[in-house]
Order: C-alpha cells, then structure tokens, then sequence
C-alpha cells in the first residue's frame, strides 16, 4: 500500500475499575498518555461525561492539563467538551490557559449534547429548556471570544482572545457535521458508539464544506473501538468489560468497568446481544491479523484522515497492550 500513514489518536474517558477509584483511573490515564506518546499517537483526547461512576474525565479541562503536564509532545484535548453544559467564556478562558501553559499542544473538541441524564442537565444548567438547537450560538459566541480582535461589550477572554486553538466539531449525526462542514471546520464523527450515522454524517461534511482560515479542505477523524490481543481469542475475552459497560447503560444502571469474562448469556437477552454486538461489529476486536484486513477496509470506505482510538479493557497492561499492536500493526499496513 502507499508510504502515507493515517494518523492515529487515543480517546480516554479515565475509565474507574470496579474495585477502583478515580485516583486510580488518573494514574492509569497519564501512563497510557505517555505509552501513546512513546508510541507516535498523534492526539490525546479526553471526554465530557456525567454522573458515570466508571467515568473519571468529568472536569475534562483539569484532565487535559494533568496529561499534557505529564507528557512533552503529544496534542492533548477535549473529545469532547458538551459546550451547552458551560458558559462559553468560561470554556474560551480554560482553554486560553491551557493553551498559554502548553503552546501548540491543546485541542478544543466540542459537542452539542449534554452527555448526561437529565436530572444531572438540571444539575449542570438549573434549566432543562436547552436541546442542542442553542448550539450554533454558543459556538458563535466562544469562538467570538477567542478571536484577536473580538467585538462582545468590552467582554474579554484573558487568556484565550487571540489564540490559536483548534476548534473541531464532533457528532453522531448530520447535524454538527453540517455546521463543521459551513464553518470549515475539522470533524470527528463517533462512530464508536454510533457506527449507523457514519457514512451519511461523512457525506453530509465532505458535501457543504467551505473553506476556512483554519481548513482548505474537509478534515475528517473517524472515532473507533479497538481491542487488540496478541491472539483472537485473548481479544474477544478482554472486549466483555465493553459488552459490561454498555449493558449496564441500557439497564439504566451505569456502573465501574468490570472484569472480563468468559460467557455473557448469562447477563444479556438475545435483543441485547445483538444490539451491543452489532456495536461492536464496526469496531476491531483481534489480534494484528484482523486489524490488518478490517483497518484498511474501514479506510477505504471512509478516506479518514485519522483514526481515534477508544479501548475499555479492565486490564491495565492489556490495554497499553493493544494500543502498542494497533500502532505496530498500522505501521506494518502502510509501509
């Protein structure tokens, strides 16, 4: 194939073990942060939840400085800030302090949704009037703070008015596509948990982009799971803490991210199998012999410029495992 390597990032939720705590999912955090640097991983992203107890990456933009702190090189951000949980002054002034104590380094990922049930919305914004729809005003408004030369009432963001934070937009539909697409922006689609959408989101973005100071062209990453084992059945053992993880979203009851397992009939329906499994299907669950027959495929269907990488496996080494075979295994495929 060709000498072009796609680029490749983690995105990390700083995901709490069963038995485990939050100090425990930083500590974890920031040595995967530097085995990813180490590795040649472009990005390290962190993301916005609530009210999770196996989620630790909540107040993201003190994570991104954690790990960024911790690390010399490798782009850390937000994947992604949910702008209508916050002020958009406060999100510019976080992110114009990160960006001051870490040039060139931070990313600014930001969302539409809440990422979170609604009684935490309420919690969040005292008012549950806000759906998604203010979102392209919040935007307008953060990224008017952020210019050099803004224009808001003698409102100023210090730091951040005048920096050069990349701004990207990310989504599980058409609808942030389109407006990362008019603004010329780059994209982030999550096909990790939202494999359905892809292809139309992708077209919906490749189709209404206009260029921008910030982009000529559409720029597009494209969010997958991937559990890498040095054999097939290693993988698929390791990818039941995911299986866990999202049957207990569906029950409504989210919980710490539990142990492998070797058989899962005993937890799930059959419906349930087969709306987690298909799921999973977009994704790689294997050794490096099935990374190199679906990645390129994914590729091609897709032309991603990067990959984003999300990988909940219980095991600490096991997980720094299959980020190092996902590198490796890429490396070999493109070279």
């Amino acid at each position: 194939m060709s000498k072009w390597i796609p680029k490749l990032s983690v995105l990390d939720l700083a995901p709490i073990l069963a038995g485990g705590s939050a100090q425990d999912a930083y500590r974890r955090t920031l040595d995967l942060a530097r085995h990813a640097e180490k590795l040649g991983y472009h990005r390290f992203w962190l993301a916005e939840h609530h009210n999770m107890p196996g989620i630790a990456s909540s107040a993201t933009s003190l994570l991104i400085g954690h790990v960024a702190n911790a690390t010399e090189k490798i782009r850390v951000g937000s994947g992604g800030v949910m702008l209508p949980n916050h002020a958009p002054l406060v999100v510019a002034e976080q992110f114009g302090t990160l960006e001051s104590l870490f040039p060139g380094r931070i990313d600014l990922g930001l969302g539409r949704a809440s990422g979170t049930d609604m009684r935490t919305i309420q919690a969040l914004r005292r008012t549950l009037g806000a759906n998604g729809a203010e979102f392209p005003d919040l935007l307008n408004e953060l990224r008017t703070y952020l210019d050099a030369h803004p224009n808001h009432s003698g409102v100023r963001a210090v730091p951040g008015e005048g920096l050069n934070i990349p701004i990207w937009l990310l989504g599980s539909s058409d609808v942030s596509a389109r407006l990362a697409g008019r603004l010329g922006l780059p994209f982030a689609f999550a096909s990790h948990f939202a494999p359905d959408g892809l292809h139309h989101a992708l077209n919906a973005y490749r189709s209404s982009f206009v260029p921008s100071k910030m982009l000529a062209d559409p720029y597009v990453m494209v969010g997958l799971t991937v559990m890498a084992a040095d054999n097939v059945e290693e993988a698929r053992y390791l990818a039941t803490s995911e299986a866990q993880q999202v049957l207990s979203l569906l029950h409504g009851r989210p919980d710490k991210l539990q142990p492998p397992m070797e058989n899962m009939d005993a937890l799930w329906q059959p419906q349930e199998k087969a709306l987690i499994s298909k799921q999973l299907d977009f994704g790689i669950i294997g050794d490096q012999k099935t990374i190199r027959e679906k990645l390129p495929a994914i590729y091609e269907a897709t032309e991603a410029d990067e990959f984003i990488i999300t990988s909940h496996i219980y095991d600490h080494q096991a997980r720094m495992r299959s980020f190092e075979i996902v590198a490796e295994t890429v490396k070999e495929i493109w070279t």
